[in-house]
């Protein structure tokens, strides 16, 4: 039984440590709101939404208030909006009034960001999920709290190199009409390889069609407790610092564990999954890349940091999964540049590269997360760097993913600023070798040999 005293435990934890709840996630099933005629459909999804998530923000206050904890998002995510509109969207203008009328709800709601204006095309890529994914760049551009994604491969189906292609340029695009804004459309999509159903975090967040009409997801955070926790370990085995790890990633789960529930009691929709990814944010002392220098780096990106990093991801599941009876979603460390600061030191100090950015995300959550690029980066150079991640994924069996961020008329060694949870970006310069005649071959790049397993 989880109660009030595991969360006093924690009081020290949040008010010294860092600690949140990163988001309250409900995802909600939009399947029934689905007709040919536009003006309904966008009606029905207005009412399913507002009806569905209205008590969200007052409950994740409410419980912010009884155990004093931290919850720094609440967010929607929504099924991918290019099944959604399948019947009434005949160009992508079209869509771009389903993104306007999911924005109206973020408003009207209060929440942070609603995921989902999104298309699945991991093995072919219908006429419905071109004309979502051509209207990306404009949805984006008009809304304020859409998030977009877009998954191009699996390990089961290989890579759709044809959406890759076309994922370059939607993001040079996207970069290009934000450009006023520091590019944030770009920061407001993602590219996946084997994209979770039940991911509460954004960009990448959808409400899978394998997922019940609504659930609540719940992703945890807590680099600063971790760090705080291996201070204690200088000279210690490799032993200890992983049992440090565990433990304390098992005391984060059970807060979120807690809380997951009282929502999921209080807004009467069932409990999906704990996320338990270490999620940094832009402030001092809540950073991943300063847990791999707590454990004897001295900056990430240093020879050792992908070890260091595959240590870390394995010790947090196996705390976590101790602690929760459901969890999903990514879980494990995330690696955002822009959104760490410890990880923008080691840029700056020119100790952290986008090819070990790449290594790195072999063994964590994610892949090449909020990287800015310089603004003259090809379409055909970005489809490469997506195809890279995509087979990484594929590959390994895990989410990899990009949101790279064409820093229009910057060059390397800028910065882009975002601020708030998006925080800044050292712009990170990129192989400048081309891959064109590649990335424009047709068609697909078959599954691995490990993906036949019926």
């Amino acid at each position: 039984m989880i109660n009030v005293l595991e969360v006093n435990e924690t009081n020290k934890m949040v008010e010294h440590e860092n600690l949140d709840i990163r988001t309250i996630t409900i995802g909600i099933s939009l399947l029934d709101c689905m007709d040919s005629d536009l003006d309904k459909l966008n009606e029905k999804i207005y009412q399913k939404i507002t009806t569905v998530a209205k008590n969200l923000v007052p409950v994740g206050q409410e419980i912010e208030r009884e155990y004093g904890i931290p919850i720094v998002n609440k967010r929607i995510s929504v099924t991918p909006i290019a099944i959604i509109g399948s019947s009434a969207c005949k160009r992508p203008e079209d869509y771009v009034t389903i993104a306007h009328t999911l924005d109206r709800c973020a408003k009207e709601l209060g929440v942070n960001f609603i995921g989902g204006y999104s298309a699945i095309v991991s093995k072919g890529m219908t006429k419905y999920d071109e004309l979502l994914i051509r209207s990306i760049p404009q949805a984006l551009n008009e809304t304020e709290f859409i998030c977009s994604s877009v998954n191009v491969g699996s390990t089961k189906t290989g890579i759709n190199m044809d959406a890759v292609r076309l994922m370059g340029q939607i993001i040079k695009e996207t970069s290009e009409i934000t450009a006023d804004r520091d590019c944030i459309g770009a920061a407001k999509l993602v590219v996946l390889c084997n994209a979770p159903d039940d991911n509460p975090f954004m960009a990448g967040a959808f409400h899978g069609i394998s997922e019940a009409d609504e659930v609540i997801n719940v992703g945890i955070s807590g680099p600063g407790v971790v760090k705080t926790a291996l201070e204690n370990c200088h000279g210690e085995s490799f032993e200890v610092m992983c049992e440090t790890i565990k433990k304390t990633a098992f005391k984060i789960t059970r807060v979120g564990q807690l809380v997951a529930k009282k929502a999921s009691e209080m807004l009467d929709i069932p409990f999906g999954i704990i996320d338990l990814s270490l999620a940094p944010t832009p402030a001092i002392g809540d950073s991943v890349a300063d847990i791999l220098c707590e454990m004897g780096l001295e900056y990430a990106g240093a020879p050792g940091t992908t070890a260091a990093l595959a240590l870390l991801n394995d010790q947090v599941k196996k705390g976590g999964i101790m602690a929760s009876s459901s969890v999903g979603g990514l879980s494990g460390a995330f690696i955002p540049v822009s959104e760490d600061q410890g990880m923008i030191d080691a840029a700056n100090a020119g100790m952290l590269t986008i090819e070990k950015l790449e290594a790195m995300t072999c063994v964590c959550s994610v892949g090449l997360d909020m990287i800015a690029i310089p603004g003259d980066t090809s379409a055909e150079t970005i489809a490469g760097m997506i195809a890279d991640e995509a087979a990484l994924g594929m590959i390994n069996q895990k989410t990899t993913a990009c949101r790279l961020i064409p820093a229009v008329g910057k060059k390397a060694g800028e910065t882009l600023e975002f601020g708030g949870l998006l925080g800044h970006a050292p712009i990170m310069p990129v192989n400048t070798a081309k891959c064109e005649e590649f990335v424009r071959r047709t068609g697909r790049i078959p599954a691995p040999i490990h993906s036949f397993k019926n």
